[in-house]
C-alpha cells in the first residue's frame, strides 16, 4: 500500500546544504575576526561610519560634480540614482524579508568596534548594496570615474565584516543587490553610450594636429568662458571669436570665408547658425555643446572640449542630415526639430516674459496661458484634408525613446523625417499627455506619427509661428519641408580598434 509523500517538504538534503553554508560563513567571519589587517584600524571604522545614511557617497557624488565635466557630472547622478533605488529595495523588502541576527562581537577585536552598533537585522548589508550600487552605476557612465570609486566602495563593504556588524554572506547579497539596481536604473535610463550615433558614414575631414585654420566662434552669452580657455590650451593654433548673440550670425559668416574648418561653441540656435554658414561655404563643422539642451552635439556624441578637440586632431568626421523649410521664397534649415501649433507659442510667450521675470517663471507662465486656451492654435492642410490640430513636430531623423529618458536619435544620417501630430479637440493638456504617454510611433485618437522624406503643408494661416531649433519665425501660405541627406560634415571621436 503507497503512502502520500508531501512533495512540497524540504528534502533532508536542502537542510544540510543551508547548514553547512550558515557554517562556513560564521567560520570566514570568525578567520576575519582574528585576522590581523595591516593600516585598517584607523581607516575601516571610519569609512563604515562614515557611509552612514549614504553620506560618503553624497559628498563623492559632489566632488564628481565638482569637475563640471559632462561626463562626471552624469555618472554622479547616475550612482546617486542607483544607491537610492538600492536603498529602497533593502529597506522595504530586504531587510524584513529575512530577519538574520547580527553577528556575536566576541571574536572581534574591541578596537574595531563602532561606537554604535546598527539595530536593524544583519541580512542583506545595506552599506555594501549602498556602495555596490553607487559604484556600479557611476562605472556603467564612465568607466574611468568607476575606476577611481571602486576601491571605495570595496573598502566599504569590507569594513562591515572588519567590525563585525555583518556576516561575509551578508556583504556579498548586499553588493548583488545593489549592482543588480545600478542595472535596473540603466534600464531605465540608458547611458550616453547606450544612445551614443553609429560613427556612419564616415567623412574626409583636414586633420589639425594644433588646430591651425580652424575658427571657432563663441556665444558669450552663453557662459564659454571655461570651454574657450580649455579650447585655447588643446587647440593652440586655432583661432577663436568671442561674440555677442546680436553678432553670431555676421562673425559666422565672415570666419567661414577664411576658415578650413568652422567651429562654434552656444547652444542649439547658435549651431544652427553655424550649420547654415558651413553649408554655404562647404567646410566641415565643429561643434561644441554650450547652451542649456545641446541636443545636436549630445546627439552627435560631443559633449566637451576633449572629445571634440581630439576628433579635430585626427581629422575624425561623419556625415549628417540636415532638414530643410521653405515658405514665401524664404528657406531655413533645422538640425534638430522643427514644429508649429502649441510648442512655438510657448517659446514665443516665454520670450516675451522671460527678461521680466526670469526664465522658470516665464516658461510656467506660457504653459499656463497656452493651454487655457479654448481652441487649438493650428488649422492646416495634410494630404488635401484640412486638419485642427495642437502641434505638428518634425524630427530631423528618427527620435527614439529608451526607458524614461526622454527621445534621442540613434542614427544622425537615416534620411527620414520623423513627423509627429497631436489632433486638435478639446482638452489640449490630456491630449498633449496622452500622446507623451503613447510613445513615439503609437496611433491613437489623439496621436499619430509618420516617417517620410518631404512634407508639404497648405492653407497655413498668415503669422502661423514655426519654431526650428529653439528660434521662432512666421509662415504662411504653403510650408514644405524636406532632407538634405548627409549634406553637413561634423567632427566627432570615432571608434577606434
Amino acid at each position: 500500500m503507497s503512502k502520500d509523500v508531501d512533495l512540497t517538504a524540504p528534502k533532508p538534503g536542502h537542510h544540510a546544504l543551508r547548514d553547512w553554508l550558515l557554517s562556513l560563513d560564521s567560520r570566514l567571519f570568525e578567520v576575519a575576526a582574528e585576522r590581523n589587517w595591516p593600516g585598517a584600524e584607523p581607516v575601516l571604522p571610519r569609512l563604515s561610519r562614515g557611509a552612514n545614511h549614504g553620506v560618503l557617497w553624497f559628498a563623492t557624488a559632489a566632488a564628481m560634480a565638482a569637475v563640471r565635466t559632462p561626463r562626471a557630472r552624469r555618472a554622479a547622478a547616475r550612482g546617486i540614482a542607483s544607491l537610492s533605488l538600492a536603498s529602497l529595495t533593502i529597506n522595504s523588502v530586504g531587510k524584513r524579508s529575512v530577519r538574520r541576527p547580527r553577528p556575536v562581537l566576541d571574536p572581534v577585536p574591541a578596537v574595531r568596534h563602532l561606537k554604535r552598533q546598527p539595530i536593524t537585522t544583519s541580512f542583506p548589508s545595506g552599506h555594501a548594496a549602498s556602495a555596490a550600487a553607487f559604484a556600479t552605476g557611476v562605472a556603467l557612465e564612465s568607466p574611468a570615474w568607476g575606476a577611481v570609486v571602486a576601491p571605495l566602495a570595496f573598502s566599504v563593504a569590507m569594513s562591515r565584516v572588519y567590525t563585525g556588524v555583518h556576516f561575509p554572506s551578508d556583504v556579498l547579497a548586499g553588493a548583488a543587490l545593489g549592482a543588480g539596481a545600478a542595472f535596473a536604473v540603466r534600464g531605465l535610463v540608458p547611458t550616453r553610450a547606450q544612445v551614443t550615433p553609429p560613427a556612419r558614414p564616415r567623412a574626409v575631414a583636414p586633420a589639425l594636429p594644433d588646430g591651425e585654420g580652424l575658427v571657432f566662434v563663441t556665444n558669450r552669452a552663453a557662459g564659454t568662458a571655461d570651454r574657450v580657455r580649455a579650447l585655447h590650451a588643446a587647440l593652440p593654433g586655432a583661432e577663436i571669436v568671442e561674440a555677442e548673440p546680436a553678432d553670431i550670425r555676421a562673425e559666422l559668416d565672415k570666419a567661414a570665408t577664411r576658415a578650413r574648418v568652422l567651429g562654434v561653441c552656444g547652444g542649439d540656435g547658435t549651431v544652427n547658425a553655424a550649420a547654415a554658414a558651413a553649408l554655404r561655404r562647404g567646410l566641415p563643422l565643429a561643434v561644441l555643446p554650450g547652451g542649456t539642451l545641446n541636443h545636436f552635439a549630445y546627439d552627435l556624441g560631443v559633449e566637451d572640449v576633449r572629445s571634440l578637440a581630439g576628433a579635430v586632431r585626427r581629422g575624425e568626421a561623419v556625415r549628417v542630415d540636415v532638414g530643410r523649410f521653405a515658405c514665401d521664397g524664404r528657406d531655413g534649415i533645422f538640425l534638430n526639430t522643427l514644429s508649429l501649433g502649441v510648442y512655438p507659442e510657448l517659446v514665443r510667450e516665454r520670450d516675451r516674459w522671460s527678461r521680466r521675470i526670469g526664465g522658470w517663471p516665464a516658461e510656467v507662465r506660457a504653459a499656463v496661458r497656452v493651454l487655457r486656451r479654448g481652441e487649438h492654435p493650428l488649422e492646416l492642410e495634410l494630404g488635401g484634408q484640412r486638419h485642427p490640430l495642437w502641434l505638428l513636430f518634425v524630427g530631423n531623423c528618427t527620435y527614439h525613446r529608451l526607458g524614461l529618458a526622454s527621445g534621442r536619435r540613434l542614427d544622425l544620417a537615416d534620411g527620414r523625417l520623423d513627423v509627429r501630430v497631436v489632433h486638435g479637440g478639446k482638452g489640449p493638456a490630456l491630449r498633449l499627455l496622452a500622446a507623451a504617454v503613447a510613445g513615439p510611433l503609437t496611433r491613437s485618437p489623439a496621436h499619430a506619427a509618420v516617417r517620410v522624406g518631404r512634407l508639404r503643408l497648405a492653407g497655413v494661416e498668415p503669422g502661423t509661428p514655426l519654431a526650428y531649433d529653439g528660434e521662432v519665425t512666421e509662415v504662411s501660405g504653403e510650408v514644405t519641408v524636406e532632407k538634405l541627406p548627409e549634406a553637413l560634415t561634423v567632427y566627432r571621436p570615432l571608434p577606434h580598434g
